[in-house]
């Protein structure tokens, strides 16, 4: 099974155990061949990567642009280098600039390598362009299934 991640980022420490705590209950039916697909951005790209791993599974990682890591918190570049060096292939996306049109690039390329879409998403709508909430339209513009995944008591940040 090859499972997108699209989710918000920024998330307050307790949302964030919230929601592997999700992830890693949604994950354990999955017995084989699992591929988490994932631009690996802070919040909810990172966690799910983490459980894919944790499961057994292997990662892929969509990268939107060169400047992509320079876009990203300074506190999450490690994480970031650590699970792209994880990764089994690295699809890299044509942009120069980590923008928005960037992103949402890369995340319907994800859509187009994966089987479903699993949305770590409050439902609203998206902050700006390539955000959650379009990733989720573009899935089901693709009639992909798509799974939400938002925790009793999460919060965004």
């Amino acid at each position: 099974m090859r499972i997108a991640i699209s989710g918000h980022r920024s998330l307050p420490p307790p949302t964030e155990a919230l929601v592997a705590e999700a992830l890693d209950e949604a994950l354990s039916p999955i017995t084989a061949d699992l591929t988490g697909l994932t631009c690996l951005a802070d919040g909810a790209d990172t966690l799910f990567a983490r459980a894919v791993l944790a499961h057994g599974g292997q990662i892929e990682v969509i990268v939107p642009a060169e400047q992509y890591l320079a876009g990203l918190p300074e506190e999450h570049h490690t994480e970031y280098r650590k699970l792209l060096a994880q990764a089994t292939q690295v699809h890299r996306m044509a942009f120069t600039e980590s923008t928005s049109e960037a992103h949402m690039a890369a995340s319907q390329h994800m859509l187009t390598l994966a089987d479903e879409l699993w949305a770590v998403w409050d439902g609203q709508p998206a902050r700006g362009y390539g955000g959650t909430a379009d990733v989720v339209q573009a899935a089901q513009a693709l009639q992909k299934h798509i799974g939400v995944i938002w925790p009793t008591g999460a919060t965004r940040g």
